[in-house]
């Protein structure tokens, strides 16, 4: 497990896209880090120094930290595209961190882009690839539970022999093209029997819809609950898109939250989320509640993030020890352009326990 500046470090990173994207360069000031990561002063002190040592931002005493200016786009060919959903999301900035390790250490640069989770955007950053000299695209696809209506788009880039590797999941309408995911399927029924070990037997769940991780996880938690000849309440279940995630974590979304828990949970004892950012909001919420967790109900979750850590209870979660994503990934992607044939990985979750659950 990383130390708690490194983990901070790597949301911050996702702190500095945000801010660039928004057309600043000033970042937070270390009192508001603190408070918004409930991490101490000590600890926003060492993660800003580490991102002062890769060179992203610049701390002025007396001023603060600034954004260093961002290079602009190489026209050369040996540089990657990577394409992620969430350029903000809490895990994306471990894995561009990690895959734009390996990519430098073979010669290639990075151009990093965001689409929503919406087609229409992953339509326009595609079509300006092709534009450009790229070497090859790593790419978390939009809405990945769907079909995709830009697959004439995919085999377009691969007519014109640029290598494009999926992340998290690929299109069930391009089942050719190699793809790095989690064990979706496995860590939900890995998750389910832990509970079940520890004496549950009325289980609920909370996933994402469009994205495929969810269905399968989903899949996973059933699966196990059937096996083990529980009963599976359907109302128990709920389900929140990429649009309800930005009201959930933004604050805004708390009736969804609030109806989850006197609804959907009453009877349940124990709760599996999609993520650590879905359970560490569930928790801060169920505490508002005056429900204890995990006497009350336990909680796990996926990822053994950042945010299963920073709570007043911090989550039992699956995580990566031994394979990390990036890394798994833009090796992968390397290879690729080396002319070695892909093969889809798939990588497997340890469990952490804490005191969640």
């Amino acid at each position: 497990m990383s130390a708690k500046y490194m983990q901070l470090a790597d949301l911050l990173r996702g702190e500095i896209a945000r801010i660039t994207k928004n057309g600043s360069n000033r970042m937070p000031t270390e009192k508001e880090i603190s408070l918004s990561y409930d991490v101490s002063r000590q600890t926003v002190r060492n993660a800003l120094e580490v991102l002062e040592s890769e060179g992203l931002i610049e701390r002025i005493q007396g001023s603060g930290s600034y954004i260093k200016e961002i290079r602009e786009e190489r026209t050369d060919a040996r540089q990657i595209a990577v394409i992620t959903t969430f350029i903000d999301d809490y895990i994306f900035p471990t894995i561009l961190h990690d895959a734009q390790n390996i990519f430098e250490k073979n010669g290639y640069s990075t151009l990093v882009y965001a689409t929503e989770n919406k087609v229409e955007r992953e339509r326009e950053i595609l079509l300006s690839l092709m534009e450009k000299s790229v070497s090859a695209i790593l790419i978390e696809g939009s809405k990945t539970a769907l079909p995709t209506p830009n697959s004439d788009l995919f085999m377009k880039l691969r007519k014109m022999e640029i290598p494009v590797l999926f992340l998290h999941g690929a299109y069930k309408n391009l089942p050719d093209f190699p793809c790095v995911l989690d064990d979706n399927y496995g860590g939900g029924y890995m998750l389910t029997r832990y509970l079940i070990e520890k004496g549950h037997k009325k289980i609920a769940g909370i996933f994402k819809s469009d994205d495929m991780q969810g269905p399968e996880r989903y899949h996973g938690v059933v699966s196990a609950m059937v096996d083990a000849g529980l009963k599976i309440n359907d109302s128990s279940f709920c389900w929140y898109d990429s649009e309800d995630r930005k009201a959930i974590i933004s604050g805004q979304g708390t009736d969804r939250i609030d109806r989850f828990i006197n609804k959907r949970l009453s009877g349940s004892t124990a709760v599996v989320c999609y993520n650590d950012e879905i359970a560490y909001t569930l928790i801060k919420r169920m505490i508002e509640f005056e429900k204890k967790v995990p006497s009350d109900i336990s909680v796990v979750s996926f990822d053994n993030s950042f945010y299963s850590q920073i709570g007043a209870v911090p989550i039992t979660s699956l995580g990566h020890k031994r394979e990390k994503t990036g890394k798994s990934a833009a090796e992968m992607l390397v290879a690729m352009l080396n002319k070695e044939e892909p093969s889809s990985m798939s990588l497997k979750w340890e469990l952490i326990p804490r005191s969640s659950g």
